[in-house]
């Protein structure tokens, strides 16, 4: 989250060149708004030319771009720039990182604030300009877990919204697809800003989802909840769907208690390689896998590391540069081939327009029914 104002060109090359060293094709970036934007008005011009730095160097490795936009939402915090910040008690369940420290205060909607989907527009319109013909470039995706930061006082606001981000995008570059990155809370609640929504203005969706997160899964290594996210979410919206965000947090020497269940090096590395075989075998378009390296211990004591203690060891790599067993085994996932691409769909027993009606419920249920047909297969 600190890597654009300490950028670092020759880190950037280090890394992608260890990336694709391992076989990996494509790399998620994240713009952190306040560094991009650090006034409503204005894009900032030295952080697009850092951008560009790094889609030449992802190009040299032959590798492609996914630039997340307005984050916006970040292993356990809300960052924000400050003018996107509305005074007042804190709220919500996520801190707000602004200027490198914890403020109070709470976000100014992304949907309802005109001023602020104003900022939004223009931010899109200038990386997109910025973006549009360079080489390395994949998709844009429209945030990081958006509902995290905001959510949209009405579905018409929020289809609104998208229409407003992605039609400045399309005006600069119609070229590009274009996709959001929903996570697990949008299908356990209705957020107003779901699958059906995005796929209005995306050319296709995501969706992100961890078992440790999942008081309903069968437990942390639940690759099978994976498979199940994606056809959930590919059902409600229409479209096909990329398994933007999985991974697990492991154990390592002095990682303290955390909230959430820390596995093994070993079980992390069996877990990841069951939960590509099942998107996989059940027709996602593709994995991303969250996330490249473990945070380095210098970066403990400041947020959002100080409080959320599992969110520093997600890494594919320790911090240290060595790898861990999960990077083993990917495996056949380097040259991903869906197992299906039709897939029966009979389990699932309620129209798309009930599903919200009671979220989460609807979710436990149509994951027993699933689980029950497929997990010894």
């Amino acid at each position: 989250m600190y890597w654009w104002r300490r950028f670092d060109r020759a880190e950037v090359v280090r890394d992608f060149a260890r990336i694709r060293a391992a076989g990996f094709d494509n790399v998620r970036i994240f713009l952190l708004w306040e560094d991009f934007q650090p006034q409503a008005g204005l894009a900032s011009p030295a952080a697009l030319e850092s951008l560009l730095t790094v889609a030449d160097a992802a190009s040299a490795e032959g590798l492609s771009l996914v630039p997340t936009l307005f984050t916006g939402h970040m292993s356990g915090a809300n960052w924000l720039p400050a003018w996107a910040i509305e005074p007042g008690s804190p709220a919500g369940r996520f801190r707000i990182v602004s200027g490198g420290r914890v403020v109070d205060g709470k976000p100014r909607s992304w949907f309802d604030d005109a001023g602020v989907v104003e900022a939004q527009v223009l931010l899109a319109r200038e990386v997109a300009a910025s973006l549009r013909a360079h080489p390395a470039l994949w998709a844009y995706d429209l945030g990081n877990e958006n509902s995290n930061c905001s959510i949209p006082a009405t579905r018409e606001s929020g289809i609104a919204w998208l229409e407003a981000v992605s039609g400045a995008i399309r005006a600069a570059d119609p070229v590009h697809p274009i996709t959001i990155g929903l996570h697990m809370e949008d299908l356990e609640e209705n957020r107003r800003l779901g699958p059906a929504e995005a796929a209005q203005a995306c050319d296709f969706l995501c969706m992100h989802g961890y078992p440790i997160y999942a008081s309903w899964a069968s437990g942390a290594t639940d690759a099978l909840l994976l498979p199940f996210l994606t056809l959930i979410t590919g059902w409600l919206g229409r479209q096909e769907v990329l398994f933007e965000e999985f991974g697990a947090p492991t154990e390592g020497p002095g990682t303290p208690h955390a909230a959430v269940p820390l596995l093994s090096e070993r079980a992390a590395a069996r877990y990841t390689r069951e939960a590509l075989k099942q998107l996989r075998r059940f027709g996602s378009t593709g994995a991303v896998v969250w996330c490249y390296a473990d945070y380095d211990r210098s970066l403990w004591t400041v947020p959002p590391l100080d409080e959320v203690a599992h969110e520093r060891s997600f890494g594919l790599w320790r911090s240290d540069g060595s790898e861990k067993p999960a990077l083993r085994s990917i495996g056949d996932a380097r040259d991903w081939t869906r197992v299906q691409t039709t897939i029966d769909l009979s389990w699932i027993d309620i129209p798309r327009e009930e599903f919200y009606d009671a979220p989460l419920a609807n979710l436990k249920r149509l994951y027993g029914r699933f689980r029950e047909r497929y997990r010894r297969m």
